[in-house]
């Protein structure tokens, strides 16, 4: 195989830093398989902003458009807050979303039964939970029209528009319908049927779709629901699919489960073009340089990259075990720090990785590496 071309945009915050350490794994990874990938680097963000005059360079577009895949690694920070909506370092993101025609964000959350101590939930709650988030990624009220703020009659109002068309909602709840064939072929669409007309369309949408997937189950449940049964019982869920705000909150939501954001990785598939990878976690500006962000979401993010799109599943299963050799061993970054274990920096917790990527026994190998 020729050279696997990705696209690099670290970002702002603690995104440049978590992406440094998931181009090291590939890196690794690559020597150890005999792969080889082309890494190049662009600008999103804040840094955008800074640099451009823009929160997504047409040069940043461009550069996406012509890679295998990409790699993100968070956007934003308090230094842009002020500006106005159009240079806000959010922007960028939905903008890429947009461009490379992202439409399906897939978040996997799996307990590590290493880090049950690390949950704020109970451990009977959480012991092999092993769910998929599926977030419509380009619609909703993060993209409809109109949006922003006016006067009228001397008042001040603001309108955000949540729309839909029927096929966008299709072309998602298909998404989740096909992962759940490949799984335990149940899925759970999450929506506000009880009171949102676009939630009606969907409930329809899914119950259509439903009939040509007679093998899945499905089950309807609502988002104030779905958030509650979240933390009461989630080994109820196999496929979780819902719109995109619903989506971003439960998302971050179900990070507690494994006890940090820093440990969910996510993909976003295209219909047209190179697919992304991101952690899930923001940009941090607080911990930012400090050496102390979690690298683990964006090192699975990157797993996620060589099973999906370059079709590398034993790569991706080694970077998985890796991961989890690591954990098992007993180290932290800080945010998942426990009792007795031993806290790390992000760069050590990359070499960690990278230790046990190369060493058959690996548990073995790094506590007499790093005792």
């Amino acid at each position: 195989m020729g050279k696997r071309k990705i696209a690099v945009l670290p970002g702002d915050g603690i995104g440049k830093e978590v992406a440094r350490g998931a181009v090291e794994i590939l890196k690794a990874v690559g020597e150890q398989f005999h792969h080889e990938f082309q890494f190049s680097y662009g600008l999103i963000g804040g840094e955008a902003i800074d640099v451009e005059g823009s929160p997504l360079p047409q040069d940043t577009v461009s550069l996406c458009q012509n890679v295998d895949a990409v790699l993100l690694g968070a956007v934003g920070g308090p230094k842009w807050d002020e500006n106005p909506p159009q240079l806000r370092p959010e922007k960028g993101l939905l903008q890429i979303r947009k461009s490379l025609n992202l439409f399906a964000n897939i978040r996997p959350v799996s307990s590590h039964s290493s880090l049950s101590d690390s949950s704020p939930l109970k451990k009977e709650i959480i012991e092999n939970v092993d769910f998929v988030i599926v977030r419509e990624l380009t619609g909703g009220l993060y993209f409809g029209k109109p949006s922003g703020r006016s006067v009228e009659n001397g008042e001040e109002f603001v309108v955000d528009t949540l729309y839909y068309k029927r096929e966008e909602m299709r072309r998602i709840l298909t998404t989740a319908f096909e992962l759940a064939m490949s799984r335990n072929k149940k899925v759970t669409s999450v929506d506000k049927a009880n009171v949102l007309e676009s939630s009606k369309m969907w409930r329809e949408v899914a119950v259509e779709l439903s009939k040509e997937y007679k093998e899945v189950t499905l089950e309807h449940m609502l988002v104030d629901n779905a958030a509650m049964q979240l933390i009461r019982n989630p080994r109820q869920f196999d496929v979780i699919v819902t719109e995109n705000m619903f989506g971003d909150i439960l998302s971050d939501e179900a990070s507690m489960i494994v006890g940090s954001l820093g440990m969910l990785p996510s993909a976003s598939l295209s219909t047209s073009g190179p697919n992304l990878y991101e952690p899930i976690h923001g940009s941090a500006p607080d911990i930012a340089g400090k050496e102390i962000a979690n690298p683990i979401a964006m090192i699975l993010s990157a797993s996620m990259m060589l099973k999906h799109s370059f079709n590398m599943v034993e790569e991706a299963e080694a970077i998985e075990k890796a991961v989890d050799s690591v954990l098992a061993a007993g180290y932290r970054t800080a945010d998942v720090q426990q009792f007795g274990k031993r806290t790390v920096s992000t760069t050590e917790m990359v070499e960690l990785v990278k230790a046990a990527l190369a060493e058959d026994n690996a548990i073995t190998n790094i506590m007499s590496a790093y005792a």
